[in-house]
């Protein structure tokens, strides 16, 4: 199943706000703030003992969630939205259907408003005396007015301190004091099999509880947020519950409940994801102590190492990130960090794929140093380079995902003109061949190269033309897959095929 762009027909993403908003959103600015956080384990200490003990007087997960329910709360939120159908001259419009018999005037005739109010049901989890409640952005995003109903049905007025909607998490405030709180866990330590239990309050019925278990650690590239270290479970989660606890069999928050995917439906289908604790705490500490998240920024579009790719660079290994492209005047630019190498460690820290080292680049401050293990040409290499600021969203190019396995088969190329050049609206000084056909059953296709790509590059060699193209596919081995370096809508990535 893709997750990048849409979604087959037959599934789809879920955000569990009942009505949902616009995902996305501005930080919010809030002064630096004191938050008192519980992060030891509960004055109960022997929950656990209790829990498994199969006394009389505890059955199950009752003790555990009696502690955590007071601090799960029901979000109410609303906004004014504009018409969307709004016509000339800031006027109202009408369905075309109607328009055709009434005209313009038949906007005022039946009165269609500018604006009305649009309502989000959600949850949240009040994590500190003070009450700060954690929850997803998409669930208060643009609210105009929000509302709080804790447990005891107090129903509170919550400003919104910051929100983050990379990570689709807000941290929000209700004035008070000695609120109940939930403890916070330490997501690194979750493990797949770990007992995993779903709160929130939807549609403002109550508390509800479900119980599964963690089915997946570190669930990326689904194309939900543009930051993902999703944990995975099986817990049913309900429409509603977005912003709501994930927490295991001690009581401690692992997780902020955030989407599922589902059938046509819309229900449950056993696949939920939250946003791991350790990651909403990171992001609710750099609202509080900055009034936004603060990212480092390192400028490389970075890229799964796949089989096919590792053996076109000479390693057996398929771990790490491959830089297959260094943003211009960035960090790593002025680095000695190289196209083509395999980023294998973020300060001793091993990284898996591209996703995990965006995470951990992200989790950096700017202005500090990263030190870097590569590989490049096979060969162990250190690189140090000073982080910078996170840049805007238009500021930043994507990279699509590939799957590359196999040959050239079924690709025609033609040179790169300055006509061809200029249409394409390409840097004048790019080099490199335009694949002009591409058969879409070939292996090549399949890899993810596509008409109009730009081959710079056939197993590191540069080609200027067709005629260094050629030459460097007759030197390539036909048992080896080959690498090519190409340029796309601005941006290189590689392919093996």
């Amino acid at each position: 199943m893709s997750f990048n762009g849409h979604m087959r027909s037959r599934r789809k993403v879920v955000f569990f706000a009942a009505a949902a908003l616009t995902i996305g959103g501005a930080l919010g600015v809030a002064a630096a703030a004191t938050v008192h956080l519980h992060t030891g384990p509960w004055p109960m200490a022997s929950i656990r003992e209790a829990v498994h003990s199969g006394s009389e007087d505890t059955r199950g997960y009752s003790r555990v969630v009696k502690a955590v329910l007071p601090a799960v709360v029901n979000i109410s939120s609303s906004r004014i939205a504009k018409d969307e159908m709004s016509g000339m001259r800031g006027q109202p419009s009408m369905d075309p259907f109607f328009r055709q018999f009434f005209g313009d005037e038949g906007s005022r005739r039946f009165n269609i408003p500018k604006e009305r109010r649009e309502k989000s049901l959600g949850s949240g989890v009040i994590v500190s005396p003070e009450g700060y409640v954690l929850t997803n952005n998409h669930v208060v995003d643009h609210a105009t007015e929000i509302t709080v109903t804790l447990r005891d049905k107090r129903e509170m007025k919550a400003e919104v301190v910051g929100t983050d909607p990379r990570t689709d998490i807000a941290v929000l405030k209700i004035e008070g004091t000695n609120f109940p709180y939930v403890t916070l866990g330490d997501s690194s330590k979750v493990q797949v099999g770990d007992i995993a239990l779903a709160i929130g309050d939807p549609f403002g019925v109550g508390q509800t509880l479900t119980s599964g278990i963690v089915s997946a650690m570190g669930r990326g590239n689904l194309g939900i947020e543009e930051v993902e270290d999703f944990i995975q479970t099986d817990a049913p989660i309900n429409p509603g519950n977005s912003g709501g606890a994930l927490i295991d069999d001690e009581g401690h928050l692992i997780g902020i409940n955030t989407a599922i995917i589902s059938g046509n439906s819309g229900g449950n289908q056993g696949i939920g994801f939250a946003v791991p604790v350790n990651l909403a705490r990171h992001v609710m500490d750099q609202i509080l102590k900055n009034g936004k998240v603060e990212r480092a920024y390192l400028g490389i579009l970075p890229q799964d190492v796949t089989p096919a790719m590792a053996k076109a660079f000479g390693t057996k290994d398929t771990e790490g990130a491959v830089v297959s492209d260094i943003t211009a005047d960035s960090p790593a630019a002025h680095s000695d960090l190289k196209q083509g190498d395999i980023i294998l460690t973020v300060n001793g820290k091993m990284i898996g794929d591209a996703n995990q080292l965006r995470l951990q680049i992200g989790m950096l401050s700017p202005g500090s140093t990263v030190n870097l293990n590569v590989l490049r040409d096979g060969n162990p290499q250190q690189v140090a380079v000073k982080l910078g600021d996170f840049p805007s969203k238009e500021d930043r190019a994507s990279l699509k995902r590939n799957d590359p396995d196999s040959s050239l088969e079924g690709v025609s190329v033609e040179n790169l003109t300055p006509e061809t050049a200029r249409e394409m609206k390409l840097a004048p000084e790019t080099k490199g061949v335009v694949v002009s056909e591409l058969d879409p059953s070939s292996h090549a296709a399949e890899a993810g190269l596509h008409p109009g790509d730009v081959i710079q590059q056939v197993n590191r060699q540069p080609v200027k033309n067709v005629q260094d193209f050629d030459h460097a596919m007759a030197s390539a081995k036909k048992d080896s897959p080959t690498l090519l370096l190409v340029s796309r809508e601005g941006s290189t990535l590689f392919v093996a095929v």
